[in-house]
């Protein structure tokens, strides 16, 4: 396909026709829906009298107000059952498939997807919720929407798009023990800042990411979007077609071939050109953690909060509401920092691996959550869920304190009874720290690996996980 981008290929294999304001009129492929941003859609194509031409091109799963400890309905949260009446009567009379809870294919929408095999290399994907760059871990493109372009692709199978810039962000080397994917991308977000990926299409590449399993790479194209970036992909390898081989909805026998011939062609070219590359070393990083209501807002475990004139001269407000929100001072180092509660799940760490990893801590640590700690795990599916059960993953979790929940959202943005209360401060692996993401409009929010999220569970406080590990290992050695 030429001397061209990954996006650049999938994006003209995918054009529709020039539109005159500029815009690419794009056809898209997969088709993802939830509970929370379709009702409305679907209300507007029955004003217009339209019909859903591609039902089998649109996927819908319950995710964001599904409660994860009493999942009896009617929910008690009389708007989250009726979000449920509609997405079952909308994909009912539109001829959409859906992934109910007790289905065994329930769950966070960026999770069920790449487990049922529905996202694909080369593929266009969209849906109604911000982090839908996940995809892009497949060499996907992947574009979060609004309910009005969600109405617009149920309607016409298309969406309408500026092309995107494409910076390549090149990541060589191997990140240390105790180091993950999280850490990883919120030392890009630090770098490069919330708004610097505003008009790109981000590609991370190089030989950190080559070694990088497939759920680490989702963890790290789905924040691409804090960034500012549109999307956020990896070109299609092995690793990518190890992961799909076998799965519900991957071709198989000769047509998997065929299929892989495909995907390979589609990755970027070695004389690709970009409009901006930069190059991070991944053996400099150490666990990170945001102090203040920004995803960038991000700091090493041994740092201190930084001085407002380390931030460009525009950023000083909001450095400052920072500080006051967070109730954290200039110079205080984040290590130490006490928490109220500690939530392991979420699209960017609710994946098998990510438990395992918090797992690993815990039992390296072997102590108990603190009485006043609330600390909890919410596996990202019904599929994730079965397999961590089978590994005895649940019982690790809660011999040491921690609540074993139901796949869902959760606390990754509370539509639902998992909420913090006043000013509660949550260690979370989720992927957003703004002020009352959490369900309390006080909450505060440090965002940070799972493992590091499990430590500071027992800890009660933000502490380097790496400590534990290396302990660990010295006691086995």
């Amino acid at each position: 396909m030429g001397s061209r981008t990954l996006f650049d290929k999938v994006w003209d294999l995918h054009a529709v026709r020039q539109l005159p304001s500029g815009q690419t009129q794009l056809f898209i492929g997969l088709h993802l829906i939830h509970e929370v941003t379709s009702p409305q859609a679907f209300a507007m194509l029955r004003e217009r009298g339209l019909t859903v031409p591609y039902p089998q091109r649109t996927i819908a799963t319950v995710d964001h107000i599904v409660p994860t400890e009493d999942q009896q309905r009617p929910y008690a949260d009389g708007m989250a059952e009726e979000m449920m009446v509609a997405i079952e009567r909308n994909c009912r009379e539109f001829g959409i498939t859906l992934y109910q809870p007790g289905s065994g294919k329930q769950g966070v929408v960026h999770i069920i997807a790449p487990e049922q095999g529905l996202t694909q290399p080369g593929m266009t994907v969209a849906c109604g919720d911000s982090h839908t760059s996940t995809h892009g871990a497949f060499g996907a493109i992947a574009f979060g929407i609004g309910t009005s372009q969600v109405r617009d692709v149920l309607a016409t199978q298309t969406l309408s798009m500026g092309r995107l810039k494409v910076r390549r962000i090149q990541v060589d080397g191997k990140l240390r023990p105790g180091v993950y994917a999280k850490d990883l991308i919120l030392h890009v977000l630090r770098k490069l800042t919330a708004k610097g990926g505003v008009g790109f299409a981000y590609e991370f590449a190089g030989t950190c990411l080559d070694g990088m399993s497939m759920e680490e790479r989702m963890t790290i194209c789905n924040m691409a979007i804090e960034g500012g970036a549109r999307c956020g992909y990896v070109n299609p390898d092995a690793t990518t077609f190890a992961y799909l081989k076998g799965r519900e909805n991957v071709p198989s026998g000769a047509a998997w071939d065929k299929a892989v011939a495909w995907w390979q062609s589609i990755a970027s070219s070695a004389d690709a050109v970009y409009d901006d590359v930069v190059r991070f070393d991944a053996q400099v990083i150490e666990p990170t953690i945001t102090w203040g209501i920004s995803p960038d807002h991000g700091v090493g475990v041994a740092e201190s909060i930084p001085a407002k004139d380390t931030f460009a001269q525009e950023e000083w407000a909001t450095i400052e509401e920072a500080y006051r929100y967070m109730q954290l001072k200039p110079g205080q180092p984040i290590r130490g920092t006490a928490i109220d509660v500690a939530f392991i799940g979420s699209c960017t760490n609710g994946r098998i691996s990510d438990l395992r990893e918090a797992a690993k801590v815990i039992l390296a640590h072997g102590g108990q959550v603190p009485s006043r700690i609330k600390a909890f795990v919410v596996p990202g599916s019904e599929a994730v869920k079965k397999v961590a059960e089978a590994e005895g993953l649940d019982r690790i979790f809660e011999a040491h304190g921690f609540q074993w929940r139901n796949a869902g959202c959760s606390m990754c943005l509370a539509m639902n009874p998992d909420k913090l209360q006043g000013a509660q401060v949550s260690a979370s692996s989720s992927n957003r720290n703004f002020k009352g993401r959490q369900g309390s409009s006080t909450g505060r929010t440090l965002l940070m690996s799972p493992a590091m999220v499990a430590l500071a569970a027992l800890e009660g406080q933000v502490a380097d996980v790496r400590t534990v590990l290396t302990k660990s290992k010295t006691a086995a050695g």
